[in-house]
């Protein structure tokens, strides 16, 4: 089997992915805090991460992919406050929207998706082995991890004692031995959820629900932890010092993959810029498909800058796809996908390299090559594009039955002569990206 190679954050460092244990790959990335609908930055991490786990389950026989819910959390409290209601009313609609959104750009649900509410007891036993093991102490209803028993801390994100306060903006309490120590659980009012525990009645802390999770589900050492690479500190930083510390001698992850930011129009994504954009509206100005190859023209480990003008581009490609594709109406997807897509996937997911092979095997199969079709089918599969036949793709999300409709309109108007309607009607589908195409057999219609 040909080597599959991974930057891996830990070592800063590309390497070849060798699996704990061949039979069974296991793989968590960081999910949503669900207050609130997704933004387009959002999805990057689900689509770059959901490429690794197709490209891993056509070489392991079970790959376990886990991907969280976090459901505790101060922000959800506050809106909870804000609303009147209790927290699950307000975390419902985004868990559900995030659902829909993920579905949309055609990424793979994962096989567990843990909450942070079902799995309190994992979060008090984590906790308790701390402060066995001499690396947190509960202070005025809090309970702290000590940063300063651990001779590691620091290292996964090479920063400095300095660095690492000022980067966590942590708060500087009384009840603190040092200011960088960084909460595993707090207490609760009234007014606040909370959960008993030996520390009294509080919450946990955000880093220490992921470390809870993946050790439930994965276990204490696992193949490959997720995320944005803003996560990098403090929340990955403290994963791995909770759970090291926790489980001694256990290496929690072994390979950390890391994508960077998402741009919008070449800046930092900003409600106060007016280019803050929700992944739902997006999708309602262009496919799916089209959105997720767009999150995937840029390599992860590089900034991508999310723009209009790469957004049609990224739809013209697939345009041209799905008509290479319709020029072998008989032909199906192959089994194995071919070299000029898989060998840059194998190098650290090389994307954009893999879509350049889409453009030449796309180049061969309107050339007449069938075997050339049939390998871009299979391609499309694995980068989770390609999902459709050329006809609904060019119909879009359209109901055929309006536009049929409209169709048996304008051959009534032009069977009556009325040719100013007739015009109008084209002129009215094609305001909304809508071709209509005259031919021998009737008329048809695609998506510009």
């Amino acid at each position: 089997m040909t080597e599959l190679l991974l930057h891996n954050t830990r070592t800063r460092a590309k390497e070849i992915f060798v699996p704990i244990d061949p039979a069974h790959v296991r793989a968590y990335l960081c999910g949503p805090t669900v207050y609130d609908r997704a933004h387009i930055g959002n999805a990057r991490n689900v689509v770059i991460f959901d490429v690794l786990i197709r490209l891993l389950r056509r070489r392991y026989p079970r790959v376990t992919y886990v991907r969280n819910i976090t459901d505790i959390d101060d922000k959800i409290n506050a809106r909870a406050n804000e609303l009147g209601v209790d927290i699950e009313q307000v975390t419902r609609g985004p868990i559900d929207a995030y659902h829909e959104d993920m579905a949309a750009l055609f990424a793979l649900p994962p096989d567990i998706e843990p909450r942070a509410t079902e799995h309190l007891p994992e979060i008090i036993e984590i906790i308790g082995r701390l402060i066995a093991n001499g690396h947190a102490y509960a202070a005025e209803g809090h309970v702290l991890f000590a940063v300063g028993s651990d001779e590691n801390y620091g290292k996964f994100s090479g920063r400095t004692p300095e660095d690492l306060i000022a980067g966590a903006r942590v708060e500087v309490a009384p009840y603190k031995r040092d200011a960088g120590d960084f909460v595993l659980w707090k207490p609760s009012t009234d007014d606040l959820p909370g959960w008993e525990s030996p520390w009294g009645r509080g919450r946990p802390g955000w880093h220490i629900e992921c470390s809870a999770m993946s050790w439930r589900h994965l276990g204490e050492n696992f193949d490959i932890h997720g995320g944005g690479d803003d996560l990098i500190f403090p929340h990955h930083e403290n994963e791995i010092a909770q759970s090291c510390c926790a489980f001694p001698g256990s290496g929690f992850a072994n390979v950390w993959v890391h994508n960077r930011m998402l741009l919008v129009g070449g800046q930092k994504m900003s409600k106060s810029l007016g280019n803050f954009l929700v992944l739902r509206d997006v999708l309602a100005r262009a496919p799916g498909e089209a959105v997720r190859l767009l999150l995937m023209r840029t390599h992860y480990r590089s900034t991508l800058d999310f723009t209009d003008a790469g957004l049609l581009a990224a739809k013209a490609e697939l345009d041209r796809f799905y008509r290479a594709i319709a020029a072998h109406p008989s032909v199906r997807a192959a089994d194995e996908i071919p070299a000029c897509v898989m060998d840059p996937l194998r190098d650290d997911l090389n994307t954009p390299g893999a879509i350049a092979g889409l453009h030449g095997l796309a180049d061969a199969a309107m050339a007449g090559d069938a075997t050339a079709c049939a390998g871009l089918q299979a391609a499309g599969r694995v980068l989770g594009i390609l999902n459709m036949t050329p006809g609904n793709w060019f119909r879009g999300d359209t109901s055929a039955a309006s536009v049929d409709a409209f169709i048996e309109e304008r051959q009534a108007a032009r069977a009556a002569r009325d040719f100013a309607r007739a015009d109008e009607i084209r002129k009215s589908l094609e305001a909304e990206g809508i071709l209509l195409e005259d031919g021998p057999q009737g008329t048809t219609w695609r998506r510009r």
